[in-house]
């Protein structure tokens, strides 16, 4: 075993203790995490509830996944203000792969929640423990940009219905139900309508007068007691209901082959959408903080924040933006906080549950919308477009497709990273390829086309911008050898190669034929700039032997120095020659 293995193996191992984020507390750093603690508690144990709704879930299992996974995350992540638990996002992805295979709420859909949950920790943990964090970089931003506001739209449309108090159809597609629920509005049932409207205006009123208290919770503590009173239930509305008293016992999920095939790439699209939500939320808060961030540690955590939801009989979680930012502005300080969250959420458990009986689901459908609203972001979309078309393509195609395919937001989020690929592809297999000259105010080899620089007659220099790979070997051999073809007395034609930043075999081969085709001509191929990941490929593959060692320079002053040596035409003069060396 070498020592890069054993480091690598060592590596893996320390993910699997909880992370170092663990100091010896003082009463100062207790009393901030405790505050901090209860405070997100109570947001949590109602956002949760209203979460579990979303995915298809009874509202209670969203409390068997705000106690377990709350701590577990904050044990092994790297992130000591991140409060992992039930969100929007990764809720509906859950409710839109298990409805195709089961009633939502039904016994068998909440046996194929817990064993996707155990999925989406496995994939998560395997990404974490071999240092696999950068995959999540195939989900490029544009792509979480589009599938982020249109899942935002998709959540607040999913409520309609429930602040409405109107059945939804969601067979036919969530817009074509959303419809059909708009026509059917005079069967609206109007004390619904009026508890969720009067949520939606307590959590809004409380944002901007008393922005210190979760505006969660005064709709949760207010009206409840109101349902309770006008006897809501009786009048039709629908409730929470009962919640069985008591922790969830620990249980292993019922592993199904045939559920875990037609599963699995949902399960890898929730571990990379929720890893990537939960990362950029923990790398927002520590630019605050200054603390460092480990990604593939942070997968670490919420890999087994996701296996403790399994285990918990929950669905998947991740990381929340508005909790996080919660628990970062009441002072959090360590892990503690969350700890001290599942702590509080395990009273509610035990205690609290029979005061949760009429709480009535137009108010949980106003707490998702009122979260959610947060999440459509207009202005990011047109500077996307702005800043690069093909980046504004892949994010409005994302957009489009995550709402077209509704509730299968997935098929959107792989088509807009399909889309994403393909367009870095395009870019990258025409790079810049130009022709050099000696600019005479800076002394730097600039493009002489865009500077309008003088070229010269005996050296034909050009740079290739970007790496030299299969896609774009052809676009390379193309413009060197229509360079050489307008050059014809150039007997020298030199690659600077300072940006070329990486070369596979197709890259090898085609230098390979263009030293060949020169030579053939009577013209000799000098590279100069080359960069050691470049230079070792070519090592091992010969090439550098073949094209020869006179003929490669670390930089390109040496080269049309050593150059200008071997020109043999009697009338030419270095000093006058538009590439000359510094």
């Amino acid at each position: 075993m070498t020592s890069r293995q054993a480091s690598r193996r060592l590596s893996t191992a320390r993910r699997l203790i909880p992370a170092n984020q663990w100091q010896r507390p003082t009463p100062s750093t207790l009393k901030a995490d405790l505050i901090a603690g209860i405070t997100v508690a109570l947001v949590l144990i109602p956002q949760s509830m209203a979460y579990a709704a979303l995915a298809g879930m009874p509202a209670y299992y969203g409390l068997y996944a705000a106690f377990l996974p709350v701590m577990v995350a904050a044990l092994w992540g790297s992130s000591p203000q991140l409060a992992t638990g039930p969100v929007a996002v990764v809720a509906l992805l859950t409710a839109s792969a298990l409805t195709p295979f089961a009633e939502p709420g039904s016994s068998e859909y909440i046996t194929l929640a817990i064993t996707l949950a155990m999925m989406v920790g496995l994939f998560q943990l395997l990404l974490g423990l071999f240092s696999l964090g950068t995959l999540v970089n195939f989900l490029a931003h544009p792509v979480i940009l589009g599938f982020t506001n249109a899942a935002a739209i998709v959540i607040a449309l999913s409520q309609v219905n429930d602040l409405l108090g109107i059945p939804m159809d969601r067979e036919a597609g969530m817009l074509s139900g959303v419809i059909m629920v708009l026509a059917d509005i005079g069967s609206t049932h109007l004390p619904t309508l009026l508890l969720g409207l009067a949520a939606l205006l307590i959590m809004f009123g409380s944002r901007r007068l008393i922005p210190s208290i979760p505006g969660v919770l005064i709709a949760v503590v207010v009206l409840t007691p109101v349902s309770y009173v006008i006897g809501y239930a009786e009048m039709g509305g629908e409730v929470v209901g009962e919640i069985p008293a008591g922790i969830p016992t620990p249980a292993m999920p019922a592993w199904d082959w045939e559920t875990i095939r037609a599963l699995l790439t949902t399960a890898a699209v929730i571990a990379l959408v929720g890893f990537m939500e939960a990362i950029s939320i923990a790398k927002a808060l520590a630019a605050k903080t200054r603390d460092r961030i480990d990604p593939n540690q942070e997968l670490v955590g919420q890999g087994l924040a996701n296996i403790a939801s399994s285990l918990s009989q929950a669905f998947p979680v991740s990381g929340s933006f508005s909790r996080s930012a919660v628990n970062h502005s009441n002072g959090a300080r360590t892990g503690m906080s969350s700890v001290f969250t599942a702590v509080m959420v395990a009273l509610a458990l035990l205690v609290l549950t029979p005061l949760l009986y009429h709480l009535p689901m137009s108010v949980l459908a106003a707490i998702i919308i009122m979260a959610v609203i947060g999440l459509v972001n207009v202005k990011a979309m047109i500077h996307t477009w702005k800043t690069h078309t093909h980046d504004g393509a892949a994010a409005l195609t994302t957009f489009v497709a995550t709402l077209a395919f509704a509730p299968h937001l997935d098929y959107g989020i792989v088509i807009g990273a399909g889309l994403a690929i393909v367009l870095y592809l395009l870019r990258t297999m025409r790079p810049r390829v130009v022709i050099l000259s000696r600019h005479p105010k800076d002394g730097t080899l600039r493009d002489a086309q865009l500077f309008k620089l003088p070229v010269s007659r005996h050296i034909a220099a050009l740079r290739f911008d970007g790496p030299l790979y299969f896609a774009n070997v052809g676009h390379l051999e193309d413009r060197t050898l229509e360079i050489n073809h307008d050059h014809q007395e150039a007997r020298f034609l030199l690659l600077v190669g300072d940006g070329i930043t990486s070369i596979d075999s197709s890259g090898i081969e085609t230098l390979h034929n263009l030293h060949q085709r020169l030579h053939d001509n009577g013209v000799t191929l000098v590279l100069a700039g080359i960069k050691l990941q470049v230079w070792e490929v070519m090592q091992r593959a010969g090439l550098d032997k073949e094209i020869g060692h006179d003929n490669i320079f670390r930089n390109e002053d040496d080269a049309i120095r050593a150059i200008h040596q071997r020109i043999d035409d009697p009338s030419f003069d270095p000093r006058s020659c538009p590439l000359r060396p510094v």
